[in-house]
């Protein structure tokens, strides 16, 4: 399998030509000062809605003046805009690398947050860095940044151009880079991107073992509106065919709609290499393709984050339409968002909700937005160096392929043919990662220097000239 040979490379020692640029690196005053930039980039507004990306992207520009580095404004509308900044390749042989992060960040409530730790402070407390965006993305905004500026400052020769692309609006309807595609492709024109999606997660299965999953594809989207419709009235009789009772009836079948997993080669390389990590009659069974299908099959998919990844998933986030106690409405409404496994398409989804509800009047289902699963592949040399430098060093980290529950930029990157791999190289505990688009957004001070290297040496491994 390709895990395999990426478990190989990871083991092996990495290019001269990286441990070279990395040895004139003082990473200590690397992490020191990249701390610093995330801390500020975290106190800068860019919520979305309403977005307003265009300070986030004047205080990249800012830092990117200070060294030198040329960049533009893309813009969206008015107040909303992306950044592109480029270093030229001395002598290109291969296409220009893109290191991508979004500006925008979700918002929050001020309320849940502790009041010394706002989602707007980027202090430093108990050894984080808080604010919303440290993991979601502007952590990664400032690791890309910095790298940046690392290769300018010490005049790295470089095989590929790297082009740092700041994206607007990936929170709510990505205009940033369906813009960057449509329209300003021309200043962007990148072949491999790195992006997020993957993540380091500290006793991910077992205790003492980190998982580092290197996204290869995002599971596509479908999401509708369930909207059921009958009889009004008064609330102090009840009628048959009334919306809420049609409502709750297409709810309980759609409740029951039972999702099959599926172990394609993207799990089962990232379960073989968790395998080889952990040894033993465990790491046997995770190996086995067989043996994971029958014996592992239920505990896989009774977490909810590895289930998510082997089935379509249809999810209710929301039931609408009351006017008041006493009176009946003659629509109700329930919103769901169904993420698809590559091979199940929006339409094919949409029509197993229509079979399942078909037995009850008066329902309907409305499109809002949908979208089909997008994939990069594994056998490259960007994917086998974000796996080597995501555990180099570490017997007790494993790394290998994902689906991306989650939809990214990516989708619209891979329109271009671009490769697009996901990995945020900062490793943390499960809680801290559940943090994003939580409450109390936070990434340890150690993880920013141990990312920042990590980024740093895939960077010249696959950009800097040998």
């Amino acid at each position: 399998m390709i895990v395999v040979l990426a478990a190989l490379a990871a083991a092996s020692e990495p290019p001269a030509h990286v441990t070279r640029w990395r040895a004139q690196v003082d990473w200590e005053a690397a992490q020191a000062e990249t701390v610093a930039l995330l801390s500020a980039y975290l106190q800068v507004d860019t919520r979305n809605p309403p977005g307003m990306e265009e300070v986030g992207a004047a205080f990249l520009g800012a830092r990117l003046d200070a060294e030198g580095i040329p960049w533009a404004l893309l813009p969206h509308s008015e107040g909303r805009a992306s950044l592109v900044a480029r270093l030229n390749a001395t002598n290109p042989t291969a296409g220009p690398l893109c290191l991508v992060s979004h500006l925008d960040v979700v918002g929050w409530e001020d309320e849940r947050w502790p009041a010394d730790r706002g989602p707007l402070s980027g202090v430093i407390v108990d050894g984080s860095i808080w604010g919303r965006g440290a993991l979601d993305m502007k952590g990664m905004g400032a690791l890309e940044l910095q790298t940046m500026i690392l290769l300018k400052r010490l005049q790295v020769p470089l095989s590929r151009d790297v082009v740092l692309l700041a994206l607007a609006d990936e929170e709510v309807a990505n205009v940033g880079a369906r813009e960057a595609v449509d329209r300003y492709w021309d200043q962007i024109g990148c072949s491999h991107a790195i992006n997020e999606g993957g993540l380091g997660v500290k006793d991910a299965i077992f205790d003492g073992e980190s998982v580092h999953g290197v996204s290869v594809a995002e599971k596509g989207i479908l999401w509708v509106e369930l909207i059921a419709t009958g009889r009004a009235g008064h609330g102090s009789t009840p009628y048959p065919g009334e919306a809420p009772d049609r409502l709750r009836d297409a709810m309980v079948a759609i409740d029951r709609m039972r999702a099959r997993p599926v172990f394609d080669e993207t799990m089962l390389d990232l379960l073989d290499a968790i395998g080889r990590t952990h040894g033993g009659a465990t790491g046997a069974v995770l190996r086995s393709p067989l043996l994971v299908r029958t014996l592992a099959r239920k505990k896989l998919m009774n977490e909810p984050a590895t289930r998510a990844i082997l089935t379509d998933t249809i999810h209710l986030t929301g039931v609408y339409g009351a006017v008041a106690p006493n009176v009946v409405p003659s629509e109700a409404r329930a919103m769901y968002d169904c993420r698809l496994r590559p091979g199940t398409t929006p339409g094919a989804m949409l029509e197993r909700l229509r079979e399942a509800t078909a037995h009850v009047d008066g329902v309907r289902f409305e499109v809002i937005s949908a979208a089909e699963s997008s994939a990069s592949p594994t056998d490259d040399p960007l994917f086998r160096a974000l796996v080597r430098y995501a555990v180099e060093g570490r017997p007790t980290a494993a790394a290998g392929p994902l689906l991306s529950v989650g939809y990214t930029d990516s989708m619209d990157l891979r329109r271009k043919g671009v490769r697009a791999y996901g990995y945020v190289p900062f490793e943390v505990t499960a809680e801290d990662a559940e943090t994003m688009h939580g409450h109390g957004e936070r990434v340890p001070v150690s993880e920013v220097g141990s990312g920042l290297e990590r980024l740093f040496s895939v960077v010249v491994d696959v950009a800097a000239a040998p």
